[in-house]
């Protein structure tokens, strides 16, 4: 795949990613800053390593798959694996602006 496919491929996995919001959380999870590491597995699988705002958050069984789902609607992935890591752990400090104004955090 050239660097162009990947870039495109990579904008529309961020903007299927956007899709998914954290019910407690009125944003969604890209923006929460919640996706640490987005990564090609061969030429139609993503790894996904992601965190959560709290190792006891409720949504921890559901959003994984929700992520998953969201990333295989991608035309050219055929495959998704959601990792969840805790290393480093989840601050306000990685959420965008804009999500930071959504919330009334700026």
């Amino acid at each position: 795949m050239t660097d162009y496919a990947e870039d495109e491929r990579l904008e529309q996995i961020i903007a299927a990613l956007r899709t998914v919001h954290d019910p407690e959380i009125p944003t969604n999870i890209y923006d929460l800053g919640l996706i640490y590491a987005i990564d090609a597995v061969g030429e139609r699988e993503i790894g996904i390593k992601m965190t959560l705002t709290a190792p006891g958050c409720p949504v921890a069984g559901i959003l994984p798959g929700m992520v998953e789902k969201a990333v295989e609607t991608v035309e050219g992935v055929d495959r998704c694996h959601v990792d969840l890591v805790w290393d480093p752990p989840w601050t306000k400090d990685n959420m965008s602006d804009e999500a930071k104004l959504q919330l009334g955090l700026l």
